[in-house]
């Protein structure tokens, strides 16, 4: 690649910088990005934008939350209980684990009890010998002819 396409390539890259209406300054975002990840990671151009906007869309959904309220000022803990799902996402997920955890439980009692009840309760359509019989009583012939 020629010096000139190499400057021309740089001044495309800062031009779609310019251009692209991200709403945080994406060096701030990126610094962030590269602070917490391993040095040897590298980030594409696609996934700083992308976080970049994803950020964006959290603060417009915490602010629908806070908008909620009827008051004037937003308060501290307003905004805790708006981005409780964000910051307590570990407990959550334990939480549903758990509840899944249970209702597989329920789930394994009721197809025991089922089974029981259709062993003892003899739900099926089929007549089985037992030793108690019921026998209705025969009418006499010359009392039905009558």
């Amino acid at each position: 690649m020629s010096e000139k396409e190499m400057i021309d390539d740089k001044s495309n890259v800062l031009d779609d910088e310019k251009n692209e209406k991200l709403p945080f300054a994406k060096a701030e975002v990126v610094k962030l990005m590269k602070k917490n990840l391993d040095d040897d990671k590298m980030i594409r151009e696609r996934v700083k934008v992308e976080m970049n906007n994803f950020l964006y869309g959290i603060l417009v959904n915490v602010c629908k939350q806070l908008n909620e309220y009827p008051y004037t000022t937003v308060d501290y803990e307003m905004f805790k209980e708006c981005i409780y799902p964000y910051t307590n996402i570990t407990r959550i997920n334990q939480e549903k684990e758990r509840i899944l955890l249970h209702l597989e439980a329920i789930k394994a009692d009721c197809d025991a009890l089922s089974m029981d009840v259709q062993k003892t309760l003899k739900l099926k359509d089929v007549v089985e010998e037992d030793t108690f019989t019921f026998s209705a009583p025969v009418e006499d012939e010359e009392e039905s002819e009558e």
